[in-house]
């Protein structure tokens, strides 16, 4: 699988995609900084609301393969600068996260959009809750 690095806002779902994707059962934890593993990256939401904490992304992303920028579909706000992608030397997706938790698909949409116009090359949709799209994202992380 490729090392996928998970950016975006605190309380977005980052460490519970994780888990899902390593297989573990759903724990919150609070991640306080980078979070080095096998195959993922996890890093705090604080490093992308206080810009003066990109270098830290910036850096940490030469270890991935892939960026993920997740947004979560309940947001109100979107953290991603627009082109955002375009800092990163690799390949970056969109991942929309608590799919579940959004009863009208405009509020996907308004994530999606947030996504494209920071620069993700692709979308998944997903819950980390039911396992919604979790399928599609692994399969791209997991190229034949």
């Amino acid at each position: 699988m490729q090392r996928i690095m998970l950016i975006g806002p605190s309380q977005c779902g980052k460490t519970s995609l994780i888990q899902r994707l390593r297989g573990e059962a759903l724990n919150y934890q609070k991640t306080q900084s980078i979070i080095w593993q096998d195959n993922a990256i996890d890093t705090p939401g604080e490093y992308l609301e206080n810009r003066c904490l990109y270098s830290a992304l910036l850096a940490s992303a030469c270890e991935a393969d892939v960026v993920g920028l997740v947004q979560n579909a309940d947001a109100t706000q979107s953290w991603f600068a627009p082109m955002l992608a375009q800092v990163f030397n690799k390949p970056v997706i969109g991942i929309i996260s608590k799919a579940d938790t959004v009863s009208h698909t405009d509020q996907l949409d308004w994530a999606a959009d947030c996504l494209n116009q920071a620069g993700a090359q692709h979308i998944f949709i997903t819950s980390a809750q039911t396992a919604e799209g979790l399928t599609d994202l692994m399969t791209y992380l997991n190229p034949l």
